[in-house]
Order: C-alpha cells, then structure tokens, then sequence
C-alpha cells in the first residue's frame, strides 16, 4: 500500500515558519514536531481534531505581538488557546493554523485590594485567582466547573459563568480591562481598574468574542470580599417538571440565593456511584445556597423551604456543618468527571427563561425517547443555564450524528421559547450551524462587519462562531 506523502509546499511553509517564530520565541516555545503537536488536536469537544501546522507558548504580552505580526505577514491562521477545556470547539485547530497557547502567561501582575481588582496574565487558572487573594479575605466570583483548570483567557473568550453567576453575574459582570494583541500584532489596553470606561463599551464587545477579535494577555479582575457565611439545602422531588417549577417559583418570589444547581436522576445515580454523596432516591434534586450572616442566611433559607414545602418534595436537607455543605456540593461538582466515567456524552448550553424550565425539561425527556439516546441533566437553574448531557458511543456508528442531531433540537428549542443556544460554553463549531435559528442574516452580517474591523483577513481563530458558508464568503471577499 502506498502512504501519501506530506505537501512539499506546505512542509516549505511550516519550516519556514517555524524559522521565522523561533527568532522572537525561545527555542522550547515552538512545537513543531507532529509528534507533540497531536496535544493540541482538540480541546474538550474530544469528538473533533485537527493537529495544527504547529503550536507556540509565549511567556507575555511582546511575545505574543511578535507572533501575531509573523502570522499576519505570512497569512497563517492563529487558533487562540486557554487551557483547552472548550466544550464547544472554540480551540480546534484547523491543518494550517498554529495554536497559540497562553498556558505559560499565569503570573499576577498586580493586587490592589483598596480599589479591590487583581491583574493578571490571561493564562492563569480561573481558581488560582481566588487562591492570590484569598488569604486577604477576597475572591473572584465566576466559578466555572472546570475552575482548576481553566484559564482566564477562555473565561473571557466564552463569558463563562458557574454555580454562584445567579449572585454574582458571569465574567463580564467582573472583568474591568483586558490587554489585547490585535490580528496584526498591535498592543491595545481596553477598560482598566475601574468601573466604566470612556467611550464605546469596547470590553463588553471583546468579552464573549471567542478570540475573533484578538488575543486577550492580561486582564483586570474585579475581587470581593468573602461573605461572612454560606449554607446550602438539598431538596429532592418526584419529577423534573416539579423542580422546575418550584425553581420559577423562587425567582418570581424575589429571592435572590447566591446559587440554584438542578440535577436529574441519570446524574444522581451516577455520582452515587462514583463519588457517593448521599443524595436522597429522587427523580429530581436541587441545591440551593445562601450566604451572608447567620440571620440573613435563616431568612432567605426559611423562605425558600417554605417555597420548597408547596412542592411536596421527597427530602430537604439544610446543611449544618462545613463538612455537610462539601458533601452536599461534592456530587454536584463531580457531575462531569462522574458521567464521563460511564460514557460519551455532548454537554449542551443553552440558556431559557427560568419559567420555562418545567416545559423545556418535559421536552427534552420526549426527545430523549424519540432519539434513543439518554439525557443526563445538570445546569445552573436559577438563570436558566441549561446543561443536559447526551450519552452517546463514539465507538457506534452513527451514534455521534444521532447526539448532534438531538442536540440541535434542543438548542433550538431553547431559542423558541425565547431563549439563546449559548450561555457560557460559546458558540466554537459545535453551534456555528444553528447561528442562523437566533439570528437573522442582517444580525450575521452586522456581526461579521464587526470582526472585518478587527481581523480584516479573518485570521483569528478560523471556522468558528459563523456558518462556514457565510464565514467563508466573507474571507475571500476580503
């Protein structure tokens, strides 16, 4: 049999790069062997991969300006990458990209807990934020599972929330300023250590952008001071439908806990199996946090019980000790690992309004039946953050485009009851199809527009966010 043999051109072109990148890099930043740069084929979308041409590690903000400036003169795509925990795709590579990698860039830059922000390199994990100042007494609020891991830079990319966002808000409520290298290598600073910046709201355009406008390096962080106390109830119920419900009827009484988590049966059973919390025999369960004082605290949780009481739950468990708080909160923030653990899955973020909830969870048991693929869910309820997860065998022929097409209807039907396909995870690949379902042609353009300004030759983080056709169309008019 014969092997193909590699592109004599795009060899050329490769090693020419390489060159080129080693004499602003240092040697060990440029990966270029295919043998190493298969670790960054795909992020955490493992159902899709593309080794890149090759990859490169700066170490700061020059660095990666003087990557920018060799790819933008030589017309090379540039993949933007966090730590790869992407479960949409936003950092698949496509064959003639380079990856550039910010894992190296996780110093803090500055701690200014007067004016209380931190600065740091966009490279750092999410947690290792909390972890610089929480001996102060701070934190950093936007808690994404994926928290040890994940870098700023991709928080910033997606707009990522987590379990406390319902309190807190997601990454843009508590991003201040960002420097960014723009497609070309130009080094811009946009907002700062304070509030709200002059002129157009610049931040709120880059923050969520998914790295198609430029390369976040640093970034400014609002910080908090932690609450004088947190205690969590577990409330177990007959049917997803009643915890939704009851989940609505929460929010419409005004009730404001820093954090709403559902989970259904499938994921119970499964983190009972792997990492035993001691959740009660239910369809449906909820935890629900509050925090401030003792008194406040014994406010907002007796409210929510009696709440709660209406529904008729199977169990409800107020927590009484730190060490009952962290087994309530253990299989919650094991869901994923857990799941995992038992099969393929596509973990989907859509986003509805919250009274919506009974209804879109009734739906998606219907399609679950129709499609033949079960659904674990687990989501952020108090802000409609949908999260089911579609178990599937990548080793099944047609399995993997049986759960994509499931996926789909959900996504879209969360945009029919008026709601959007992404809540934190991004657009990447996995949504790039479906933009058209939220958006209408003129919105596609005017988003498009957008990014001519910034990457004219739409180098920055290809075949992601738009529909390839329409994305395509637009490179080679430009």
């Amino acid at each position: 049999m014969q092997i193909p043999q590699p592109d004599p051109q795009i060899l050329a072109r490769k090693s020419r790069l390489a060159e080129r990148l080693r004499e602003v890099l240092p040697a060990d930043a440029v990966i270029d062997d295919p043998a190493e740069t298969v670790a960054y084929e795909c992020d955490a979308l493992a159902a899709y991969a593309c080794a890149p041409m090759l990859a490169v590690l700066p170490a700061d903000t020059e660095q990666v300006s003087h990557v920018m400036k060799i790819c933008h003169e030589e017309g090379v795509p540039v993949v933007p990458r966090g730590s790869g925990t992407s479960l949409a795709g936003g950092a698949l590579p496509t064959a003639d990209s380079v990856v550039l990698g910010v894992s190296r860039m996780n110093d803090v830059i500055e701690v200014d807990y007067e004016n209380r922000f931190v600065r740091v390199q966009a490279g750092r994990t999410n947690l290792s934020v909390t972890n610089a100042v929480e001996e102060m007494g701070y934190f950093y609020a936007p808690d994404p599972s994926s928290q040890l891991a994940c870098a700023i830079a991709g928080n910033i990319a997606m707009n990522s929330g987590g379990a406390h966002c319902l309190k807190y808000g997601v990454t843009t409520n508590n991003l201040l300023g960002v420097v960014m290298v723009m497609a070309d290598g130009e080094i811009v600073e946009i907002g700062g250590a304070h509030l709200d910046a002059a002129g157009l709201d610049l931040l709120g355009l880059i923050c969520g952008s998914e790295g198609q406008l430029g390369v976040v390096t640093e970034a400014t962080l609002r910080i908090l001071h932690k609450p004088e106390g947190a205690r969590p109830v577990l409330i177990g119920f007959r049917s997803n439908e009643v915890a939704g419900a009851c989940v609505s009827d929460i929010i419409k009484a005004g009730i404001l806990p820093v954090a709403i988590e559902f989970m259904d049966r499938p994921c119970i059973e499964v983190v009972e199996t792997h990492v035993g919390p001691g959740y009660p025999d239910c369809e449906a369960l909820l935890i629900i946090e509050a925090e401030g004082s003792e008194a406040e605290i014994d406010e907002q949780l007796a409210v929510i019980k009696e709440i709660a009481a209406r529904h008729d739950p199977v169990e409800l468990r107020e927590s009484r000790s730190d060490e009952e708080s962290a087994r309530i909160w253990l299989g919650r923030k094991s869901a994923f690992g857990a799941m995992g653990q038992v099969n393929d899955y596509m973990c989907l973020d859509g986003t509805i309004p919250v009274s919506q909830l009974p209804h879109v969870l009734k739906r998606i048991g219907e399609m679950s039946e129709q499609f033949g693929l079960q659904v674990g869910n687990v989501f952020h309820a108090g802000d409609g953050n949908m999260h089911p997860l579609i178990l599937y065998d990548a080793n099944k022929p047609g399995d993997l485009e049986t759960c994509e097409a499931f996926g789909a209807e959900i996504l879209k039907l969360c945009v029919e009851v008026g709601g959007c396909l992404t809540g934190e995870h991004g657009v990447g690949i996995e949504k790039r199809e479906l933009m058209t379902s939220q958006f209408t042609a003129v919105d596609l353009e005017a988003q498009m527009d957008i990014k001519d300004v910034f990457d004219p030759n739409w180098i920055l983080n290809p075949a992601k966010v738009f529909p390839l056709s329409a994305s395509a169309a637009r490179r080679d008019a430009n």
